[in-house]
């Protein structure tokens, strides 16, 4: 059997707070003998439940590091029953470059579990979360928001699982997390998710969406920190009282939420985010890219609901993700 190369630069099962690293071997042109160095904290003390935190699965969603960055240099062991590991910059490569994939390899590493010990870079990360970080943590928060082709309204999410216990334990988790929307979300393509990985191996998931466009917003970084403390408290790692304001619950009741475009061009948003809309309102036009004199092509609300997620850039491609349409839930 291969062994994982990753090896930790602080102890995980030692009283007290650690800032390290997670120390990938990557021998290249400009280091042979060099190594990925990914920042990993660990807090901890005595028994108790682990929450593992990451931000940055996809490198340039930045929510999730700021509110981790912030969460690694506030906390103390005294303030906490159990551990906390943080990892800001859980695709480091791909944080540097500010890029969704890897540059080293080219790959996702949302869509890389469960990973290979013996892979490329990117796979031997989603290895070590696998078989090593997961398995200690009783829950798990992963940030995400649009990079920088989605926005987003900011939700906190869970999914549809087929433990019923599972998800409610989920669902009580991401409603504690406390985001102005709380969404059960239909994943286009779950296969290789770290998401699905986690679930899989029975524990407590939370996940986001806050915002997007490549750049964290004042409002975001404070939806985001207010939402790792709250999911501590709710798991009895974090002592003190939740800040609890209103949010609007939102589901995904079919496919029909998720609209693409079959056309390029030049896009014109005819709604914006958290609006509501009915099913058949226009809700974008794509406009002819190299010509003037030529009709639109106009997308039309597939569903009622309210505008969760729209196209970022001005410039559309066909088979890009449009819009995605969330149902208000009472």
């Amino acid at each position: 059997m291969t062994t994982n190369p990753i090896t930790p630069t602080v102890p995980f099962d030692d009283d007290g707070k650690y800032h390290g690293f997670l120390r990938l071997p990557h021998s290249r042109n400009e280091s042979a003998w060099g190594a990925i160095m990914i920042p990993i904290t660990v807090i901890r003390n005595g028994d108790g439940p682990t929450a593992l935190l990451t931000g940055a699965n996809h490198g340039d969603e930045y929510e999730g590091p700021v509110a981790l960055q912030s969460l690694a240099w506030e906390l103390e062991p005294e303030d906490i029953a159990g551990r906390v590991i943080i990892v800001p910059y859980m695709n480091y490569p791909a944080f540097r470059s500010a890029t969704r994939v890897s540059p080293i390899d080219n790959v996702n590493l949302n869509r890389a579990f469960p990973g290979a010990p013996d892979g490329t870079a990117t796979m031997k990360i989603a290895d070590y979360f696998e078989n090593t970080l997961v398995p200690m943590a009783d829950i798990v928060l992963d940030y995400h928001s649009g990079g920088k082709t989605l926005d987003f309204i900011p939700f906190a999410c869970a999914h549809y699982l087929d433990s019923q216990s599972q998800q409610d334990a989920c669902v009580a988790a991401v409603t504690a997390f406390n985001a102005p929307y709380t969404m059960m979300l239909r994943e286009i393509d779950s296969v290789g998710m770290y998401d699905t990985s986690v679930e899989a191996q029975g524990k407590v998931f939370v996940t986001t969406e806050l915002g997007g466009g490549g750049s964290a917003t004042a409002r975001s970084s404070r939806i985001a920190k207010k939402g790792a403390r709250n999911v501590l408290i709710h798991a009895g790692i974090l002592g003190g009282e939740p800040i609890i304001e209103t949010s609007s619950f939102l589901d995904m009741p079919s496919e029909a939420c998720y609209h693409f475009a079959t056309s390029e061009g030049l896009l014109e948003p005819t709604v914006d985010l958290g609006d509501q809309v009915a099913q058949g309102d226009l809700i974008a036009r794509v406009w002819p890219a190299d010509r003037t004199g030529v009709v639109p092509l106009e997308y039309y609300a597939q569903i009622s609901g309210v505008l969760a997620a729209r196209h970022f850039p001005g410039l559309i491609q066909t088979g890009d993700c449009l819009a995605v349409i969330g149902t208000l839930e009472d």
